[in-house]
């Protein structure tokens, strides 16, 4: 009687087995999928509150210019929300029309006051009035902020210092760079005056000294009766502190260049019209609304010529930079200085980087261009484009002789000094123009047609070194002399013959089946501030052969202020897969200005680029290397941090992280070990893998779609694409530390991310088994006799079965690991830390290493070139180097750790702010191959399509010149069931031969689901036959009842 409830007590046992079985490995397997980049919650923004006071400052800024007055009521009349009120300006601008108001806000209101604000009408926007400015080297004093000593280069802009001391062998410490140096002034007693140099007293003969032109100094101020200068016509201040003196030097200096007449320190234009614009404190501190306001008068008072002395990587900061863009667009001529950052590139200052204002290097009287000037190429236009050449020209810098505070002479250095040397020339230039008509031929762009087109080209840098070369005073007369409106393109040639100066481009000819090789030119029209492009540029090539390039051109419909880009985007067709010689041809652009005043017809120019292109074979695969540009983040905008955190003067990642700005070395020698290097600026579906033998990916930030996750994981197992992955520290307890308290903008500055975006790329390596840990390790390590530096990297945790890993002992600065080091005790010894794994991964082959320093020519300790090298023969050409792959390093077991032993993303910070994924469209860009412009891109495996020119065969780019040697390569993976012992069979097709990882497959849902379903149809099965034994027992049972 009892044997029946017992029977079904275990059919039911069996059941919840059976499904506890299904479940859990369902469960096992979907948990190898690899996870979709969360979408990051906001706590705290990067220019979140956080401010020492109660209250902060606001610039908002309206749509049109009224009185002050007005603007005041308005806001007053408004805005319902307490917690605010208007800030009067006591400054010489007041009794003009003003664009912006400036209002305090109290910490707590800050959210509903800023927009209700931003909601009003006539608001165009409200932003942080920032701070701009430098502590004083003197004083010796760096606060600790967070876990690093505050450095130099912070956000914002800074007063462009004057990078030597006037003391004979005074030390000093650049504001740009991570070393001391020592420089003694060798401006000897015969050396010539910069004037004299340039040619000045030729003008001079001529009557020319600068009569009539006001030019506006933008800097510390000046002392009115200085006896340096004869026509000192206007002082303002528009700091807080109640002087118009100069307590400096700076802005005296400056103004000595220009225009100074001491017979030991002359300047270029004596007779020019001095308007001191005191707009930095003695502290060397200044605000956005200083700024705005001295802008604004300088407008209204109708100032001629403008030197700027300030500068930063800030190119977002839109009330500035916009303001900039007024000043040109009011026909002023802007002259600043590029910056003191070199010689690292990518270093360009705002506003210096504007295109319609004159950027000035530095260089020295041997013609070589000075150390501390900021190389191009700008970097507003990454990821999807391409940097302009920038500075505009050089100008002397080194050692030039300019007046100090009360009186005498000194020397200094810096784009400082270069800047007021052009100034100086720009004033003596429109002094040449008679005052009737000078409105009408001078502007911004004329002046910088008559400057780029007359200067000397030097012999030694390239473009984005020296812009169009040392500027040349008479020729630039001799163009203005004759000089009627017209447009231009500068640079006017790209020659590929012509290296050094065509950098980088003579350094890699063209060739089919190539990323687009983007050309970014500035379009500079002298007819109008405002101009059009008529029609669509054309391409004309100089013969037949010239038709296997293929151009597509992105470009400014609208030209204002005064300036606008062309950009190229060259390619050669398939057609041209075997060719190898010359192209060269001519682009052609129309543009057009209204009529000016007096006037009746439309101004039209024609302006003309020339190109002469070096043409090559498409390389093999194995030598050809894609860059991935697109999963760069820099700031601005975000706060992206230094990758080495030894460095302490430079806490932001703002070189661009590009194969031409600070990887410009590593770029060279890849090509001198005869390597082909491409730029991605678009996600990895936009790429066609068969064409590749390597992507590298270097110091990466950003986040990664699904299906660039997806595509390059059959890339790699299928494609037999080679991934190399160079990371970067990671370590969120370590990015607390590092918040800061920024002066500038005054609010807390937050990391976006790390070094490198360790989550993401563990995302993207997960279907190969691999993950990079949050340890922040340093130190010295040797392969081989190749010593290198190991600077702030982070480590491996997981690695598969078979691959490769080389460990090493160093310390870990990371939060937790600096509380280990405190603990540990002398004779324990440091854990091998793995840092660098090799694998064969299907058809592909995988590389990682935990850090990118060595690369990098920022802030490079030791390179590790030598060990590139050997990696990309591995991965490209399958050429296995004995000392990376000894026996000795190869995994007999995985390297493993749990998953929530990871690192994990920050949740609070707004990623999406900053990223071109979170919250994005994936979409191929105009840096891709012209075919998939404005689409997804390719779906796994797709193939080039061949077109054929007459005269010329068609070539498979994938099959022929383009494949290795190895034709392994173009094999699709093979997954055996039969090849596992697997209990379940298709387990196996997890699993490659070596390989102890997750790998996925399109369908990698299907296997779970039937495991689930089969379970529940087991369960079904189990019910039915408990049900049906229920009912005959019951029925028996009934009958039995019956009988008694």
């Amino acid at each position: 009687m009892t044997a029946p409830p017992r029977a079904a007590t275990s059919s039911l046992s069996l059941l919840f087995v059976v499904i506890a079985v299904s479940i859990s490995i369902s469960s096992s397997l979907l948990r190898f999928k690899p996870q979709n980049s969360p979408t990051l919650n906001v706590n705290l923004p990067p220019n979140s509150s956080g401010s020492e006071t109660n209250r902060q400052n606001y610039v908002v800024r309206f749509v049109e210019y009224r009185r002050a007055e007005e603007l005041r009521e308005y806001l007053k009349s408004s805005v319902r929300s307490d917690g605010w009120d208007w800030i009067e300006r006591n400054n010489p601008a007041k009794k003009y029309p003003t664009d912006f108001g400036l209002v305090w806000i109290e910490e707590s209101s800050r959210e509903t006051v800023v927009s209700e604000i931003g909601s009003l009408g006539m608001v165009k926007d409200v932003n942080a009035d920032v701070r701009y400015g430098r502590g004083l080297l003197a004083e010796g004093k760096r606060d600790k902020v967070g876990a690093f000593v505050d450095g130099e280069k912070r956000p914002g802009k800074i007063l462009t210092a004057m990078s030597f001391s006037e003391a004979d062998g005074d030390a000093f410490y650049s504001a740009a760079s991570n070393y001391s140096v020592s420089w003694r002034r060798r401006l000897m007693s015969q050396r010539s005056q910069v004037t004299s140099m340039f040619g000045a007293e030729s003008l001079w003969e001529k009557g020319y000294a600068g009569a009539k032109v006001k030019m506006a100094i933008f800097d510390t101020g000046i002392r009115a009766d200085h006896p340096h200068f004869r026509n000192i016509k206007e002082r303002t201040n528009w700091t807080n502190e109640d002087t118009l003196n100069d307590n400096l030097g700076h802005g005296t200096f400056v103004a000595g260049v220009i225009a100074g007449v001491d017979p030991e320190c002359l300047g270029f234009a004596p007779d020019t019209e001095i308007y001191a614009f005191r707009v930095f404190t003695d502290a060397q501190v200044s605000y956005t609304s200083w700024f705005l306001d001295a802008f604004n008068y300088a407008i209204a008072t109708n100032m001629d010529v403008l030197n700027l002395s300030i500068g930063g990587p800030d190119y977002l900061d839109l009330p500035f930079v916009e303001k900039v863009w007024e000043i040109t667009a009011n026909n002023i001529i802007m002259v600043s200085a590029i910056g003191n950052d070199g010689p690292l590139y990518g270093t360009l200052n705002n506003p210096a980087d504007q295109s319609d204002v004159i950027g000035v290097g530095g260089i020295d009287y041997s013609d070589h261009i000075a150390s501390f000037s900021s190389r191009g190429m700008s970097t507003w236009e990454m990821p999807h484009g391409y940097g302009r050449v920038k500075p505009d020209v050089v100008a002397y810098g080194r050692d030039i002789m300019g007046s100090k505070i009360s009186t005498g002479c000194k020397s200094l250095s810096g784009t400082s000094v270069a800047s007021p040397v052009v100034a100086g020339m720009v004033c003596l230039l429109v002094s040449v123009i008679p005052v009737s008509n000078r409105k009408d031929i001078l502007n911004p762009a004329s002046m910088k047609q008559a400057l780029v087109e007359g200067a000397a080209k030097l012999s030694g840098p390239n473009m984005y070194e020296q812009g169009a070369g040392r500027v040349d005073l008479l020729e630039s007369y001799e163009i203005l002399k004759s000089y009627q409106p017209r447009a231009s393109i500068f640079p006017s040639t790209l020659d590929y013959t012509d290296c050094p100066y065509s950098w980088p481009f003579c350094r890699q000819p063209l060739y089919a089946g190539a990323m687009p090789v983007i050309f970014n030119a500035t379009i500079l029209n002298g007819m109008g501030v405002i101009g059009y492009v008529e029609s669509p540029p054309t391409w004309d090539p100089s013969d037949d052969v010239g038709n296997l390039l293929s151009i597509h051109f992105t470009y400014s419909e609208v030209i204002w202020p005064w300036t606008g880009y062309l950009a190229l985007h060259m390619q050669i067709k398939e057609e041209g897969a075997q060719f190898s010689g010359e192209i060269g041809g001519n682009v052609t652009l129309r543009v057009y200005s209204p009529p000016a005043l007096g006037e009746t017809d439309t101004r039209i120019s024609t302006c003309v680029l020339q190109l002469k292109l070096n043409i090559v074979p498409t390389p093999p695969r194995s030598k050809r290397v894609l860059w991935d540009q697109f999963h760069s983040i820099k700031y601005p905008p975000g706060y992206i941090p230094r990758d080495s955190l030894d460095v302490r003067n430079d806490i932001l990642d703002w070189h661009g992280d590009h194969l031409h700005t600070n990887f410009h070395i590593m770029f060279n020698m890849l090509r001198d070990a005869g390597y082909y290097v491409e730029t991605l600026g678009s996600p990895f579906t936009c790429f066609d893998a068969l064409r590749y033998g390597t992507l590298l990916l270097v110091d990466l930030e950003e986040e990664y779609f699904q299906e660039e996750i997806e595509k390059l994981r059959d890339d790699v197992l299928n494609s037999g694409l080679g991934l190399v992955v160079f990371s970067e520290w990671y370590n969120v307890d370590t990015m607390v530390k590092m918040r800061f308290f920024d002066d500038n903008t005054r609010s807390w500055w937050t990391p976006v991310t790390g070094g490198a975006n360790v989550p993401a790329l563990n995302d993207l390596l997960a279907p190969f088994g691999i993950a990079f840990g949050d340890k922040i390790l340093n130190g010295d390590f040797s392969i081989n006799g190749e010593h290198s530096r190991y600077a702030s990297g982070t480590n491996i945790v997981r690695f598969p079965r078979g691959g490769y890993v080389h460990k090493f002992p160093f310390m870990d600065s990371s939060e937790s690991g600096a509380t280990q080091n405190v603990l540990r005790t002398p004779e324990m010894t440091t854990a091998d830390s793995p840092i660098l794994g090799l694998v064969e991964v299907g058809e592909g082959r995988v590389v990682v290493y935990g850090d990118s320093n060595c690369l990098d020519s920022s802030h490079m300790v030791t390179n590790c070139y030598w060990l590139l090298r050997k990696i990309l023969e591995f991965t490209g050409g399958n050429i296995k180097d004995p000392v990376l792959f000894s026996n000795s390093v190869k995994q007999s077991s995985p390297l493993d750790i749990a998953e929530n032993q990871l690192p994990s993303r920050r949740t609070d910070v707004n990623f999406s702010t900053y990223s071109s994924v979170v919250g994005k469209e994936l979409m191929c860009g105009s840096d891709s191959v012209f075919e998939i412009w404005g689409t997804k891109g390719y779906s796994s495996q797709v193939r080039g399509t061949n077109r054929r020119l007459p005269g010329y065969s068609v070539v498979d780019l994938d099959r022929g010149l383009n494949s290795t040697a190895d034709t392994s390569n173009s094999k699709r993976t093979k997954l055996s069931v039969e090849s596992r012992s697997d209990p379940l069979g298709y387990l196996g097709l997890f699993y490659g031969d070596e390989l102890d990882m997750p790998v996925l497959v399109p369908t990698h849902w299907l296997v779970p689901a039937i495991i689930l379903v089969t379970g529940l149809l087991v369960f079904l099965s189990f019910w039915r036959i408990r049900q049906k034994r229920r009912r005959r027992r019951k029925g028996s049972g009934s009958g039995r009842y019956s009988n008694l």
